[in-house]
């Protein structure tokens, strides 16, 4: 049975139709992706599934006792709450059944009879609510979250009106996650997250969540990672294809095709109809030709098939950039910091040695505040460093892509805007109308978005036109930071054809994203920055760098694992040196029994099992799924109960047998 289902949906503003017929339906524990383009109806589709916009037409029901939870683009929270206070808001209805379970326990000291029968009936049901909502154990399940999300301890105790919008943001989904609703309804999650909050959100919602989530995203590894099934909002209707991301290119790709030929063949036939039609309307067959032509006219009217949607093919000749010499950029000795809130110094980077080549491709990752945009200031120049020096080559000449546009004249249609930026940055170049709108039409403008006014676009849009006017600006050293931001997939996947060699770009390219897609697509080499004043300079793309970095974080685990167990071992072994006491007729001995028959390596193999099995249990202690299970956490603390019970024992009779050899 759905958990939640939207049918028939129709959603109109003003004169212009977003869905029209659309209808979805959501099972428990389901992981659907939304994709599409910007503008088609994608986040009107979630906020019509949380009960924020109300359809024209058609209906949403959920299932009874289950609740839906929206991440707002624009959260509220209370100004004067600290940060965790604002997240442990999530537990408030979980508060509220701790303060009736202690005002019942201060009326059952009052009461007898059936009085306290009724009363106990009502704190057994408000106990097992408690139990199901988490119970006590929250303080780490906040932290947790919090951790995941990138937000650190000293963080905790801040004001929320002086967090920045990114971070309140951040605060808004992990509120959401906290709550744990039966339906997750995430509209761009990983807007104000780093790489590392990328990967928790998707181990979470993959492996630890268990509702259903419903994610629109423009992150195509977390839809890679993440979904199982994606719907696409195109011409107001929902698409529905099965498997994750990489598969929905696969099946789209082969959908259209197959519409692509339908269509031909149909427009074929009707062609051969219109022929006949004309050719004998007049003739001895004009009845049959009347016939045919009312067939005809009523085949188009009902069953006309649709030419399918396909994205502008990129087709443009990038202006040439002059060639720089054979260095670009060269820096040794590196080093920047700063006084941190806290009166300590922030590290951002220490001697960093980088020599970037012409034509090389390279990006820039790390944390939120670890330096990366710092990083490219010093390398150009920009900034001072308090360390180190840093030269640009000869003839370098920078396109920078800032996340703010401030320059832009809002009032230029986009063709016009286009125009000006290549006559201001090429020299002695012009170009035509018609040029301006069919590079406009390779970014993605169609039609009559060309004459929009920059200051009406959205923010992915004007997002859009500035990148085309930097990469057909003739630079050969573009400085691209977090260019993908506001945009949408078809767009982001258009940047990194226009970025490709085959398009016509040879120049260098410096990339600060997040996006683990994009720098896949685009970059070579890579600066990685830890975020506590440490760099590594990694020849490869982000997924190569990811894998060995999880292979030595493996290495590094299993290196404490063993040096941990060395310690423990050590440990026992000092404390089975002390004797233990002898038994008396009142005490008897507890090797006495089975452990007493047991050989002495059996006994030292079932010690290790019970340890190994103790820690594990001690793990799962820890998990989401035992917060959000207390019958398994019951079962597990019972569990580890009785490993305990039967360690103390099996461990007595070791001691007590190496005190036998020792004397």
């Amino acid at each position: 049975m759905s958990v939640l289902a939207a049918t028939n949906i129709r959603v109109i503003f003003g004169s212009r139709v977003i869905l029209d017929g659309a209808s979805l339906s959501i099972e428990p524990g389901e992981r659907l992706g939304v994709v599409g383009r910007n503008g088609a109806g994608k986040s009107t589709l979630l906020k019509v599934m949380a009960g924020m916009i109300v359809p024209d037409e058609g209906s949403v029901s959920i299932q009874r006792g289950s609740r839906a939870g929206y991440l707002h683009q624009d959260p509220v929270l209370l100004m004067d709450d600290t940060l965790r206070e604002a997240a442990e808001r999530a537990f408030e209805a979980l508060h509220d059944l701790h303060e009736e379970q202690h005002r019942l326990f201060d009326q059952m000291a009052l009461v007898t009879g059936e009085d306290l029968d009724r009363l106990l009936k009502k704190q057994e049901d408000v106990e097992r609510r408690i139990d199901a909502m988490g119970g006590y154990a929250i303080d780490h399940r906040i932290d947790q979250v919090l951790h995941g999300l990138g937000f650190t301890d000293a963080q905790f105790s801040i004001k929320v009106s002086g967090l920045s919008g990114g971070q309140r943001g951040r605060l808004a989904l992990a509120r959401l996650l906290l709550e744990e609703p039966d339906v997750l309804l995430l509209d761009e999650p990983t807007n104000h997250l780093d790489i590392d909050g990328r990967l928790w959100l998707e181990d979470f919602l993959r492996n630890h969540f268990k509702g259903a989530v419903v994610v629109i995203s423009h992150d195509r590894y977390l839809l890679d990672n993440v979904v199982d099934r994606i719907i696409e909002t195109e011409q107001c209707r929902l698409i529905d294809y099965p498997g994750n991301y990489a598969a929905f290119i696969e099946l789209r790709a082969e959908r259209r095709l197959a519409m692509a030929r339908a269509f031909d063949n149909q427009k074929k036939k009707f062609e051969k109809e219109e022929q006949y039609i004309l050719k004998y309307k007049a003739g001895q067959r004009a009845r049959e030709a009347r016939g045919r032509a009312t067939k005809l006219a009523r085949a188009r009217r009902d069953s006309t098939l649709e030419r399918p949607i396909e994205l502008a093919s990129l087709k443009m000749e990038l202006p040439r950039a002059e060639r720089s010499g054979d260095l670009v950029v060269a820096a040794t000795g590196l080093g920047k910091s700063y006084d941190a809130r806290d009166g300590t110094r922030k590290v951002l980077f220490h001697d960093l040695a980088i020599k970037i080549a012409r034509g090389e491709r390279w990006a820039i990752i790390g944390p939120n505040g670890a330096g990366k945009t710092t990083l490219v200031r010093c390398l150009l120049g920009q900034t001072q460093p308090d360390h180190g020096t840093s030269k640009l080559g000869s003839n370098v000449r920078i396109g920078y892509y800032s996340q703010t546009h401030e320059s832009v004249d809002p009032s230029k249609p986009v063709y016009r805007y286009l125009q000006d930026i290549i006559s201001k940055e090429i020299p002695g170049a012009s170009m035509s109308e018609q040029q301006a709108r069919n590079l406009a039409g390779a970014f993605l403008f169609s039609g009559d978005e060309q004459e929009r006014e920059l200051g009406s676009l959205s923010g992915g849009e004007r997002s859009r036109a500035v990148l085309a006017g930097l990469i057909c600006s003739a630079k050969n050293l573009l400085i691209l930071d977090e260019p993908t931001n506001h945009l949408d997939i078809p767009s982001a996947e258009r940047l990194e054809e226009c970025l490709s060699i085959d398009a016509g770009f040879e120049g260098t390219v410096i990339l600060i994203s997040h996006d683990r897609a994009l720098i896949d697509a685009t970059c070579d080499h890579l600066i990685v920055l830890d975020g506590r004043g440490g760099a590594e300079i990694f020849h490869g793309g982000y997924t190569d760098w990811h894998e060995k970095h999880q292979e030595r974080e493996r290495q590094r685990a299993a290196a404490q694992a063993q040096d941990r167990r060395r310690r423990e071992d050590a440990q026992r072994a000092r404390e089975k040196q002390v004797r233990p006491p002898k038994a008396t007729p009142d005490a008897p001995r507890r090797g006495i029994g089975k452990y007493e028959r047991m050989k002495t390596d059996q006994i030292e193999r079932r010690i290790e099992e019970i340890e190994k099995r103790l820690r594990e249990v001690d793990g799962q202690l820890v998990s989401a799924e035992a917060w959000s299970n207390p019958a398994l956490a019951r079962r597990l603390g019972d569990e580890r109960a009785a490993l305990a019970a039967e360690l103390e024992p099996l461990e007595f009779e070791w001691s007590r047998r190496a005190d036998e050899l020792a004397g």
